[in-house]
């Protein structure tokens, strides 16, 4: 298996390298970015596809499609890497809200924008980059699918020169123009929408729904993609972060918050978050919010509601009685906000894999609600524009049956014409409307700062 150690480079630093040296190049950058700790260490440059899993012209249905792609790879899967490197070689993509809402039965009232991404996509990957901030190691290795061995050691030496070529880069020149981006909803109409909302959970049919909304910007020309990553991920760094390059769109993500991890042994781990408090830069200050929201009552259930949700869908891929809550509505501190974050476990049931865990979990329980299939159904009455990639999952599946992913928030998608920002928050039966617009304000606002604007 070729494979190669290199000088660190700066995760940011060689997705930007290659999105200017080969702009018409695919790649899916996992950006672990933020203080080091537990599930923030390891980032993942995956580049350059054998194949490409798309909605519209995938083989077989698009979740199938992606087992087959994984299944040519098998064969190549290997033990689990000592070095702590656990993807190497597979699938990588995303998977939007209204993709995954139609699998539950849901389906989309908006139509789709003819600038929309599709729905799904995934690249087979024989070709990643592991970076371990940690250490501050860099490794690549390439998979000889079909056993070319030769073919691989040329991929690796191809991405070996323009990596070394990266660790040289300068920082971003930081130019990138002040936009404003237009609400589809006006503040108003918002606040009506969590009433009506609110409405539905005194009249029973729900206990929690997420709602959220778009601002769009046209897009400047000569917009340099890896400035927007770079800025973005200065003001806001996070975790479960993502740039992902396709044909005819980016999509870019400073996620807090983990979606569902399995390693190779068939472990599961979600880590949904309910629960926000901005932060503050006084010292007290920041501490007295924080202590605020451990004990807020209304941000505990709007957590443990999510809780239940999550322990249902893992529990339909999981062994009997394998489903615990080791962490619940843990404070856990970003830099622009404080959230609760708990964590669920479970073990993989025998022949269930890492396709049949997103087929059971996605939509994200997070932002959908509960119950989850009625509060999608609200979601989809109420909300003024389909959401697209936000609020679905950034994930990698390696060969040998490894994944993580991500729930799609805090980001940027960027079309031909548009630039998209999305953001939103959960409303249970003590909500406040104008305290919930509030919330929603404080998500955007780290992403339309990196246009110097608002909205």
């Amino acid at each position: 298996m070729p494979v190669r150690d290199l000088p660190w480079v700066a995760p940011d630093r060689a997705a930007a390298r290659l999105a200017r040296d080969a702009p018409d190049c695919r790649f899916v950058l996992f950006d672990s970015a933020g203080p080091l700790g537990d599930g923030a260490r390891f980032s993942y440059l995956a580049l350059d596809p054998v194949r490409v899993i798309a909605d519209a012209d995938a083989d077989a249905a698009p979740l199938d499609a992606l087992d087959q792609a994984l299944a040519a790879g098998h064969h190549a899967a290997l033990p689990p890497d000592q070095a702590g490197f656990a993807f190497r070689g597979g699938v990588a993509g995303f998977i939007g809200y209204e993709c995954a809402a139609a699998w539950q039965g849901v389906p989309a009232r908006h139509a789709p924008h003819p600038d929309d991404p599709p729905g799904l996509w995934f690249g087979l990957f024989d070709l990643v980059i592991g970076f371990d901030r940690a250490e501050r190691r860099t490794r690549v290795q390439a998979t000889p699918l079909g056993g070319n061995s030769a073919r691989a050691l040329a991929r690796l030496d191809w991405a070996c020169g323009w990596l070394r070529r990266a660790a040289d880069d300068d920082a971003p020149a930081d130019r990138l123009p002040t936009l404003r981006f237009a609400p589809d909803l006006t503040e108003a109409a918002y606040r009506d929408r969590v009433a009506d909302i609110l409405a539905y959970i005194r009249a029973g049919d729900i206990f929690q729904a997420n709602l959220t909304m778009a601002h769009v910007a046209a897009r400047p020309p000569g917009l340099d993609m890896a400035e927007v990553h770079a800025r973005l991920r200065a003001r806001n760094p996070a975790p479960f972060g993502g740039w992902l390059r396709a044909e005819r769109f980016d999509l870019i993500s400073a996620s807090p918050e983990r979606f569902i991890a399995l390693d190779h042994a068939g472990r599961i781990e979600t880590r949904p978050i309910k629960g926000t408090a901005p932060r503050d830069a006084d010292a007290a200050a920041d501490r007295a919010r924080a202590a605020w929201l451990e004990t807020s009552e209304k941000d505990r259930a709007e957590n443990i509601m999510i809780v239940d949700v999550l322990r249902n869908d893992i529990g339909r891929v999981a062994r009997l009685g394998s489903v615990r809550v080791p962490d619940l509505c843990r404070l856990t501190s970003f830099a622009t906000v404080h959230h609760l974050v708990s964590r669920i476990e479970g073990a993989l049931a025998p022949g269930r894999g890492p396709v049949d865990v997103l087929r059971a979990a996605l939509p994200g329980g997070s932002i959908t609600g509960a119950p989850k299939i009625r509060a999608m159904q609200i979601i989809a009455e109420l909300e003024a524009a389909r959401r697209g990639p936000y609020c679905g999952s950034m994930a990698w599946i390696g060969f040998d049956g490894a994944m993580d992913s991500n729930i799609i928030i805090r980001g940027l998608l960027a079309t031909p014409r548009r630039l998209i920002a999305q953001a939103g928050g959960g409303i249970v039966a003590d909500s406040d409307p104008a305290a919930e617009y509030a919330e929603m304000r404080l998500k955007l606002a780290p992403v339309l700062a990196v246009f110097g604007g608002g909205s």
